[in-house]
């Protein structure tokens, strides 16, 4: 894999998404990163620009209700990721001084950062040549180094594969652009490398492709499957959370039951899947609230 055809690739190619601005600090690369997780990033750039204008810090964040910061977090999907920001920002004000720490192991010991953030962050923040492996990446290194069409389950063995693809110095350095590489690598898997499309002919990695070589067989293991919203329990749990998002205070149970209609007992499992997630709370008189309004 030729790293200088990928950087210049990435030169032309490289989306204009507000958190690539220079200048910024490791909190609005954070805040970036969870947000992304899960969730296509044309859905992240005006929350996360509504965001970073009214929490530009951890601790400004952190002095709001979690119930605020669901609130904010409107239809993004998994808002437990918001209570779990919520809780890092706590911590990132009270221990770290209102900053993002730059080490893989720190941030690992943070609430809510898992494995790939921390490296994410590190990386794209502060320039750590460490390698970032999120599920773009790892089709990109399927295709062309394994040739396969899809990758394994992810595994140890991922890292160690996207570490290999860093370029070094002649030293044996990491060079200067490996963070931009990394950046590289996960824009070619969600732009030309994609799931449902393989654009070989606008890859930078074509002449080198292993899949491509082997001619593109297909994927031989069982097929992907498609996680459907509609009629899940998750919809029921984001319906009932709209409820008590577009109100300012307490609600009635009859206000609830009103959301999801379609059938009561998944409504009650939603409903208590939520209580025990942290994010709704019953008041004293049997009303419902977001996580610290009640």
């Amino acid at each position: 894999m030729p790293p200088v055809t990928l950087l210049e690739w990435f030169g032309s190619a490289e989306r204009d998404l507000p958190w690539r601005e220079p200048g910024l600090s490791g909190w609005h690369i954070l805040v970036s990163e969870i947000m992304s997780q899960q969730t296509p990033v044309s859905r992240v750039v005006e929350p996360w620009t509504r965001w970073m204008a009214r929490w530009p810090t951890p601790s400004a964040l952190a002095a709001e209700t979690p119930g605020e910061v669901v609130r904010a977090w409107g239809r993004l999907g998994y808002p437990r990721r918001a209570l779990r920001l919520h809780e890092c920002a706590r911590v990132l004000a009270e221990e770290f001084d209102d900053t993002v720490p730059d080490d893989v192991d720190v941030l690992l010991g943070l609430p809510g950062i898992g494995e790939y953030t921390a490296r994410a962050v590190a990386c794209f923040a502060y320039g750590r040549p460490v390698p970032v492996v999120d599920v773009n990446v790892r089709r990109v290194i399927a295709r062309s180094v394994h040739g396969r069409a899809e990758p394994a389950n992810p595994a140890r063995r991922d890292l160690a594969d996207a570490e290999a693809l860093l370029p070094r110095d002649a030293d044996g350095a990491y060079a200067a652009t490996a963070p931009r590489f990394s950046a590289a690598l996960m824009e070619l898997g969600a732009l030309v490398c994609t799931a449902r499309v393989a654009r070989c002919e606008q890859c930078p990695l074509e002449p080198s492709c292993e899949w491509v070589r082997r001619g593109r067989p297909a994927h031989d293991g069982p097929p992907r499957r498609t996680a459907r919203y509609e009629g899940t329990d998750r919809q029921a749990r984001g319906r009932l959370l709209d409820v008590l998002r577009d109100t300012s205070g307490p609600v009635e149970r009859a206000a609830l039951d009103l959301a999801w209609e379609r059938d009561p007992g998944q409504r009650a499992r939603a409903l208590d899947s939520l209580l025990v997630d942290g994010l709704v709370e019953v008041t004293d008189d049997g009303l419902f609230t977001l996580a610290g309004e009640s």
